[in-house]
C-alpha cells in the first residue's frame, strides 16, 4: 500500500454543446475512429482491387453493422434481464451500453453480405477491414478513461493506481467488511484502481494497430490477417480483464471470469481455424499433390525401363 496515488484528472466529458445538444469526447473519439478507418481504407483500397465508392459503402456499413451489433450485444450479453423489463431503454444509446464483441458480429454480418455483392472472397474483405478496427478502439478506451468509467480492479500495491471519483459508491460497498479497504476510503475517499482502460488503449489500440498493419504488407494468404486480429485481441482482451472490474450486474463466472473474457475465447478459437484452414490448403493439398506427382513419375519411370 502506497501513501500517494494518481488523481483522475478532472476531464469534462462533454467537449462543447450548441443549444440542447452535447459533443462528448467518448462519441467524438469514435468519430476520429471512423474517419481515420474511411481514410487508411482509401490508401489500402488499391491493394484489394476495391474502388472509392465500394470502400466508402463499405465502411459507412461496418459503422452502421458496429453501432446495431454493439448495441444488441450488450443487451444480450452484459444486460438481459434489465433490458427484458425495460425494453424502451433498449433505444437510449446515450446512456452507454456497448458491446466490442457484439460490434463484432454486426460487422461480420456487413461483411458476408459486401462479399456477396462485390463479389469477392469474404476473407479478403476481413483482411482489409481488420487493420483499421484498432485505432478506433484506442480512441474509444481512451474516451472510457475520459469519461471515468469501467475503471480498474482495486490494487493498493500499484504505484500506478488511480482514484476515480465515479468508483465511490462501489468502493464504499466493498469496504464495509475490510479494514484495509476502510482506511484508503478514509484517506482518500475512493479506492486505489487499475487504469485498464489504458492498458487496453494500449494492447488493443496501440499494439495490435502496429502488429497488423505490419503483417499487412506482407503477402501473406487470405484470412491470415483476420485470424491474427481475432487471436491477439482476444489474448489482449482476456489479459486486461484482469485488471478491469468486471460489470456489477453480472460479475465473475467461476469467480476468476469476467464476461469480456469468456466472449474472446471463441475468437481465439476462430482465428486458430482460420490459420489451420490456411494451412491445410498451402501446406496438406500441396504435399498430396506432390506425393501423387511422386507417384506419377514413378510408375511410368518403371514403365519405361520395362
Amino acid at each position: 500500500m502506497y501513501n500517494t496515488y494518481i488523481s483522475f484528472p478532472h476531464i469534462n466529458p462533454i467537449i462543447f454543446s450548441v443549444f440542447s445538444i452535447s459533443i462528448r469526447w467518448y462519441g467524438f473519439m469514435y468519430f476520429l475512429g471512423f474517419i481515420f478507418a474511411v481514410w487508411r481504407g482509401n490508401v489500402q483500397a488499391k491493394y484489394y482491387n476495391l474502388t472509392k465508392i465500394e470502400v466508402d459503402n463499405l465502411l459507412y456499413s461496418c459503422f452502421f453493422g458496429l453501432f446495431i451489433g454493439g448495441r444488441i450485444g450488450y443487451v444480450m450479453f452484459y444486460n438481459p434481464m434489465f433490458f427484458s423489463q425495460n425494453v424502451l431503454c433498449i433505444l437510449k444509446v446515450w446512456e452507454g451500453g456497448m458491446s466490442f464483441h457484439g460490434g463484432l458480429l454486426g460487422i461480420l454480418v456487413v461483411l458476408l453480405y459486401f462479399s456477396k455483392k462485390l463479389n469477392k472472397k469474404f476473407l479478403d474483405l476481413s483482411d482489409f477491414v481488420a487493420p483499421l478496427v484498432p485505432f478506433g478502439l484506442g480512441l474509444g478506451r481512451l474516451g472510457n478513461f475520459i469519461n471515468g468509467e469501467l475503471w480498474g480492479r482495486i490494487a493498493p500495491n500499484c504505484p500506478f493506481s488511480i482514484l476515480f471519483p465515479s468508483s465511490k459508491l462501489l468502493d464504499l460497498e466493498l469496504s464495509k467488511d475490510n479494514i484495509q479497504f476502510q482506511h484508503l476510503i478514509n484517506k482518500f475517499g475512493v479506492l486505489p484502481r487499475h487504469p485498464s482502460q489504458i492498458y487496453e488503449c494500449i494492447l488493443e489500440g496501440v499494439l495490435l494497430f502496429f502488429i497488423l498493419n505490419f503483417f499487412t504488407k506482407k503477402n501473406f494468404s487470405s484470412g491470415f490477417v483476420s485470424g491474427l486480429f481475432l487471436i491477439l485481441y482476444g489474448i489482449f482482451r482476456i489479459f486486461s480483464e484482469f485488471f478491469r472490474q468486471p460489470d456489477p450486474q453480472i460479475g465473475f463466472y467461476l469467480n476468476i471470469f469476467s464476461m469480456g473474457q469468456i466472449l474472446s475465447v471463441p475468437m481465439i478459437v476462430f482465428g486458430f481455424f482460420i490459420w489451420l484452414n490456411i494451412f491445410y490448403h498451402k501446406v496438406i493439398l500441396n504435399l498430396d499433390m506432390y506425393g501423387k506427382l511422386y507417384q506419377f513419375v514413378k510408375k511410368n519411370i518403371k514403365r519405361w525401363k520395362c
